[in-house]
């Protein structure tokens, strides 16, 4: 990945939806050269997909709640059945497996108190092999940025 590469992204991390000839100008490259390069970047897996950026409460999800899992066991098949059984909880935006003493952190969005509730104990409590779960609620979003820091040795 060269320089060129990097204002592809850093583009369309701003703005998804310009056209091959918009980002084309934006990166000073001809629209055949970058549209070969964004297709190489997607197939690549360094793009991943592109999607729109939603308001949360706009959508009737005003509240977020960060919580921290232990596990009963830390094998391979614990954490491969763990994570299996959360994928299909649609409230679990982010899943990370952590270090330190809490084994998981997921990202949960909720209607309410009592939504959330509800998902806690007839979802995730009834995901076999967990120990401990500790919630955390968001008072307000201080940073969000969905564009990555421009880094490496291009840079």
């Amino acid at each position: 990945m060269d320089a060129l590469d990097r204002k592809i992204i850093s583009a369309l991390q701003r703005d998804g939806r310009m056209t091959m000839a918009e980002l084309s100008e934006a990166v000073g490259l001809s629209a055949t050269p970058c549209a070969r390069r964004v297709a190489n970047l997607e197939k690549t897996g360094v793009i991943t997909g592109y999607g729109a950026r939603v308001d949360q409460s706009k959508m009737g999800l005003p509240i977020t709640i960060f919580v921290a899992v232990e596990l009963e066991h830390q094998s391979r098949d614990a954490l491969h059945r763990f994570e299996a059984a959360v994928r299909k909880f649609d409230q679990v935006m982010e899943c990370y497996l952590m270090t330190g003493t809490r084994d998981i952190l997921l990202r949960v969005v909720a209607a309410s108190l009592a939504d959330f509730d509800d998902f806690l104990e007839n979802r995730l409590m009834c995901v076999p092999g967990i120990r401990n779960t500790r919630s955390s609620f968001t008072l307000r979003t201080m940073v969000q940025r969905s564009a990555l820091p421009q880094r490496g040795p291009d840079r």
